[in-house]
């Protein structure tokens, strides 16, 4: 299965609504999703996006806990399963994005879309500039660390 990749800057229209990349559209389309799932990142001010495949496996390893008696089944659901959404996707690729997800990540006019292979990521611009910078330094540094 293809995966998310590159990263694309785009608007945010007045209405909150942005393109979804057309590679990506393509990726969501194959997983047979009728749009895309977003959800507010739970480790940096983002939002994850990705499609039916990734979210299939999630609720398959929620199979492995008792969905009554287990508060981390009921834990990982909440986080997760409820507070996903669904987007739908106009004929030209746009979603409206919720006021919510678009103050957790930030945003107000632009988004830059991050391929991360399973998921893909919104970010505001100027937030994810200077965090792409220092993985990419941590990234060199971790290389030159380990080669001899």
């Amino acid at each position: 299965m293809p995966h998310f990749v590159s990263s694309t800057n785009s608007k945010l229209d007045a209405k909150g609504r942005v393109s979804i990349p057309a590679p990506f559209r393509q990726i969501l389309a194959l997983q047979n999703t009728q749009g895309v799932y977003i959800l507010p990142s739970f480790v940096s001010s983002a939002l994850e996006g990705f499609g039916e495949d990734l979210i299939t496996e999630f609720a398959q390893r929620l199979t492995n806990l008792d969905p009554f008696f287990s508060a981390d089944h009921d834990m990982r659901a909440q986080v997760v399963l409820a507070a996903a959404k669904l987007l739908g996707m106009d004929d030209e690729g746009r979603v409206r994005l919720p006021d919510e997800f678009i103050a957790h990540a930030g945003i107000s006019d632009r988004v830059t879309f991050v391929g991360m292979g399973r998921k893909f990521q919104i970010w505001n611009p100027e937030t994810f500039a200077p965090l792409a910078a220092e993985r990419a330094a941590l990234a060199r540094a971790s290389y030159a660390g380990g080669a001899s």
